[in-house]
């Protein structure tokens, strides 16, 4: 797949999502931006964020129905423990999900497998 172009609203949405706290949703993203000034169109924040995500310069996740996104370091590979009532998110490390992965796709025949792990729960400022 061929990089996408970097224009002026894709670098604003960049930008504005490295700024934010945890996980946001491309509408709370957008409002965020049109109270600094910004004049990026929603729609070009959703594609933005979407092209992030397949680049792995964002991470994704749906909750109620909604996809929700975060800055995150291109190129490794991590999961999420994530607050249900504040949104606090905490990047871990998860070596037996990555095994159990592996033995599972290879006891079925499958290789090179990908997997998104996110545990919700509440955390210890919400409890």
């Amino acid at each position: 797949m061929s990089a996408k172009r970097n224009t002026w609203q894709r670098e604003a949405v960049r930008s504005a999502l490295g700024t934010t706290e945890g996980f946001v949703s491309a509408q709370a993203l957008h409002a965020s931006m049109r109270g600094t000034g910004s004049s990026v169109g929603l729609a070009t924040v959703y594609r933005a964020l979407a092209d992030l995500a397949t680049e792995g310069e964002a991470d994704a996740l749906q909750q109620d129905g909604e996809s929700l996104y975060r800055a995150c370091t291109p190129g490794t590979h991590h999961h999420h423990l994530i607050c249900r009532n504040c949104g606090k998110t905490v990047e871990i490390k998860a070596d037996k999900v990555e095994v159990w992965a592996r033995d599972v796709a290879a006891e079925h025949g499958f290789s090179d497998p990908h997997h998104v792990v996110d545990v919700f729960g509440l955390c210890t400022d919400c409890v």
